[in-house]
This record gives structure tokens, C-alpha cells and sequence, in this order.
């Protein structure tokens, strides 16, 4: 367990990465698919969710950077379990899907709690889920065969993928709130 492949730092590293460019992916394509321009600006989602335009908005993907460590270091004990059984990244995935999204401390919407103490429609919630079960699982793809096929190449290219993608947020926000 004292190899290379299994230090902290990479797998947090690792874990970050993939948890911010599913992050990005799985938003980009809900933000399209699901208008949530409209979606967000109406009814309950308006009281609930900031503005599309909103600066924490806008700047959301890169705070997220903060999320995937505090991820890579909530999993490191785990990660035997996650990286080295056969169907590792379905319990990652699991574990992902039964304590973070639907077994929630608090009521959000999707989940346990939610359902029964939001006033959001239980449909909404369950429509609303989608996005959230996407992103996680391809996390949780991703995190697995990264490491049962690692290849220099990944590590450089979610590095290039992260930068570019902190550069896209720093200049809209310069050009929309400068």
C-alpha cells in the first residue's frame, strides 16, 4: 500500500480532478437540457437557488476544486475498497448515491429528507435528481479506470481540463462584473 499509484496526494489529486470535470460536464449539459435558465428563475427553484448569473454561480466549478479535496479526503480510507475490488467504482458510486444524494442530513431536494420535508412536488424531485446521479456516476467511472489504467497522459490532461477551465471562469467573471 506504500507504492506510488496509492499516495495521498495523488489520489487526492485524482479525486479532485474527476469530481471537477464530471462537476462541469454533468452541469453544462443539465443547464442545457433541463433550461434551467427558466427553471431556476421560477416558482420554488427561485427562492431555493441563486440566480444563473450570480458571481458564486458563475465561479461554482472552481469552488468545487475545495469539494474534491475535502473528498479525496473523506475516501482515502476507503480507497482499498473503491480501487481495488472487481466492482469498486459501483460501491463508490453506492456510497455516493446513499449517503451524499439521497440519505442527506438536511432536506434537499432529491433526497430522503427532502421528500418529506420540502414543499417541492415529489416528482420535481425525482426529475431533479438526474443531473446529480449522472455526475456521480461518471465520477465514479472515472476515479476506478483511472487508476486500473493509469497513464501519464490523464494526470496532464485533467491538469490542462482544470486550468482551462479555472481561465474560463476568471474571465467571465472579469468581463461580466469588471
Amino acid at each position: 500500500m506504500e507504492n506510488k499509484k496509492y499516495s495521498f496526494v495523488t489520489f487526492t489529486w485524482r479525486i479532485t480532478a474527476a469530481h471537477v470535470i464530471t462537476y462541469f460536464i454533468a452541469g453544462i449539459l443539465a443547464f442545457n437540457l433541463f433550461n434551467y435558465a427558466e427553471v431556476f428563475s421560477e416558482g420554488d427553484m427561485a427562492v431555493l437557488m441563486k440566480p444563473i448569473d450570480s458571481p458564486w454561480v458563475m465561479a461554482g466549478t472552481a469552488l468545487n476544486i475545495f469539494r474534491g479535496i475535502l473528498f479525496g479526503i473523506v475516501l482515502w480510507p476507503f480507497r482499498t475498497v473503491i480501487l481495488e475490488t472487481k466492482y469498486g467504482w459501483l460501491s463508490l458510486f453506492g456510497l455516493f448515491l446513499g449517503l451524499a444524494i439521497l440519505g442527506t442530513s438536511g432536506p434537499a431536494p432529491g433526497s430522503f429528507e427532502g421528500i418529506i420535508y420540502t414543499n417541492f412536488p415529489v416528482l420535481d424531485q425525482i426529475i431533479g435528481l438526474r443531473e446529480t446521479v449522472f455526475q456521480t456516476l461518471l465520477f465514479s467511472l472515472i476515479v476506478f479506470f483511472w487508476y486500473k489504467y493509469p497513464k501519464k497522459i490523464w494526470t496532464a490532461l485533467s491538469l490542462i481540463i482544470i486550468v482551462l477551465l479555472l481561465m474560463m471562469i476568471i474571465a467571465g467573471l472579469l468581463v461580466t462584473y469588471t
